[in-house]
């Protein structure tokens, strides 16, 4: 039987009955977190958020090394496949995404970055007014709380600590080094005046623990009378009368309600789960909608289109010396971990080093690849466990041309949809010689001097003599994505656009979507901390 229920469900929470949620957010996750925690700052204002996975209780979540051992477990994670690529040897790839308090901000590599100043201007060009670097940036600093401290970039005191590692491994720096003199330059501060080269990632950590959206934003606040939070709760669809969300539809614990919302419902699913609730619940393409028989509530062509990610090469070589991650010991990582203050390997991210890179192809002056060098041998996301010692770096290109979709397999929630990445799909075949040129630049940066006294046999690809043919081969057997999936509820300015520069969707009243799928195209790195920028603006607009 489905239940009605406002806040009066949750009386042994907050001592007091009234009958409706101010402001209803779905999914507690980098940008649900934000929008939880400003909006209920107003002791008046009535919030409901809601998970679909648990508390982020597992000591792995806060231990940044245990990252490593959140790759199995399902019930952090949605685990989700796309369908067979038909550019990537019809693989089905794989794509965790965070299902937890704190979404995918609880299981990433804490990486800090923003991209490129650039990319924010061209969003304002295609039509999201108002996200152009200059408007953006007072965001990313009132969400920032770098340890380093203050300056015209760089925030001190926001809720999300950013710090340098308090661990590396060796080969962390003798990469830096091995791509300087490649001709690299290198760069402390990816987020500073200059994005392009290579160093030490920023983290997302505090006092050498994981500090996700859920840490940063949604613990300080928990106790707060006006703010209800639900983890295990699937919801199902949003409701709407006369044209305006007035609600949506869960199941918490195996039992259905219907929480009701008098203002607005706040879609914050992600780049997967956004588009399939705003299908199910009747605003997507209407032919695909009444193909399993859900009642069209406003005709949207283009819900779950413009799917983009940054797909990633790995290329990785054996180590002479044993000093790699790959024999840790994990027992004794925890132990020193949780027993000496957060110090030693557990509180690494793994992909402690990284860079920038200008490629050849590039069209502008923006840096187009993207690495990430992990001191052990990482295949299929840490998947399959390799014998021995060796070094991983991942290269991604940052601005890819092709565009997949998602669409739904049924009425049902609980079914994942159809996820179509259409990598290297683009027609002037420029990501594929984009994928080459990464390709290359790990290469070239592995065979340098730095790397004399480390470096063993290659591993993938099996060769270090491939021309151009065999690269490809090598990318279409083994490219991975690197988790930065956006775009399916594009915002703009144009009639086609999923959602207004306000982030409101079109055609209904009351409902807006607040996460990385509203982003109009990629930008230049990591896409965690931009995703928290839009949920602070979009919050900032809302309460002012």
């Amino acid at each position: 039987m489905l239940q009605r229920r406002g806040l009066s469900s949750a009386n042994h929470l907050t001592g007091h009955r009234v009958h409706a949620f101010d402001y209803i957010i779905i999914g507690a996750g980098s940008a649900g977190c934000v929008l939880a925690n400003r909006l209920s700052a107003d002791p008046k204002v009535r919030v409901l958020l809601l998970e679909a996975g648990p508390r982020d209780w597992h000591p792995f979540i806060h231990m940044p090394a245990g990252l490593a051992k959140l790759v199995g477990k399902k019930g952090v994670n949605w685990d989700y496949d796309t369908a067979p690529e038909p550019h990537l040897d019809n693989r089905t790839l794989w794509w965790p995404r965070g299902k937890v308090l704190g979404g995918s901000s609880s299981i990433n590599a804490m990486c800090y970055v923003r991209g490129h100043a650039r990319d924010y201007d061209d969003w304002a060009a295609q039509g999201a007014t108002g996200w152009d670097w200059h408007s953006v940036l007072p965001f990313f600093k009132r969400n920032e709380g770098n340890r380093r401290g203050r300056d015209d970039l760089h925030g001190e005191l926001g809720p999300l600590a950013v710090s340098d590692l308090r661990y590396t491994n060796p080969l962390s720096q003798v990469f830096i080094d091995a791509a300087a003199q490649a001709g690299y330059p290198r760069n402390n501060d990816f987020n500073g005046h200059v994005q392009e080269g290579v160093g030490f990632y920023q983290v997302t950590q505090k006092d050498g623990a994981r500090c996700s959206a859920a840490v940063a934003y949604l613990h300080p606040v928990r106790n707060r009378k006006n703010l209800v939070v639900r983890t295990g709760a699937m919801v199902s669809r949003i409701t709407f009368e006369q044209g305006r969300a007035n609600g949506v539809t869960c199941a918490v614990n195996g039992a259905a309600f219907h929480y009701e919302c008098t203002r607005e419902v706040l879609l914050s699913g992600g780049a997967i789960n956004s588009p399939q609730l705003l299908m199910l619940s009747g605003i997507g393409p209407a032919a695909q909608l009444q193909q399993h028989g859900i009642k069209v509530v406003h005709d949207a062509p283009n819900v779950g289109e413009n799917l983009q990610d940054h797909l990633d090469i790995c290329t990785l070589q054996h180590s002479t010396q044993p000093i790699t991650y790959d024999r840790a010991s994990d027992a004794k990582i925890a132990f020193e971990y949780f027993l000496r203050g957060h110090s030693g390997p557990g509180s690494s991210n793994i992909a402690e080093a990284g860079g920038f890179l200008r490629s050849p192809l590039a069209p502008d002056d923006r840096p187009d690849i993207q690495l990430h060098f992990v001191p052990a041998m990482l295949d299929d996301h840490g998947r399959h466990r390799l014998r021995g010692d060796g070094y991983t770096l991942h290269a991604c290109f940052l601005r890819p041309r092709s565009r997949g979709r998602l669409s739904i397999v049924s009425p049902r929630a609980h079914d994942k949809p159809r996820i179509e990445a259409n990598y290297l799909s683009d027609p002037e075949g420029f990501d594929l010689r984009m994928m080459i040129e990464c390709a290359k630049a790990a290469r070239t940066i592995f065979k340098q001097p730095a790397f004399d006294a480390y470096r063993g046999a290659p591993i993938f690809p099996t060769r270090d003599d491939l021309d151009d043919k065999g690269l490809e081969a090598f990318v279409r057997a083994k490219a991975e994505t690197v988790y930065h999936p956006v775009g399916t509820c594009r915002m703009g300015s144009d009639a086609a656009s999923v959602v207004d520069p306000q982030l409101r969707v079109r055609g209904v009243e009351g409902l807006r979507v607040v996460d990385a799928s509203v982003m109009p195209t990629l930008i230049g790195g990591n896409t965690n901390a931009p995703t928290m920028m839009i949920a602070e603006r979009i919050a900032e607009l809302m309460v002012g």
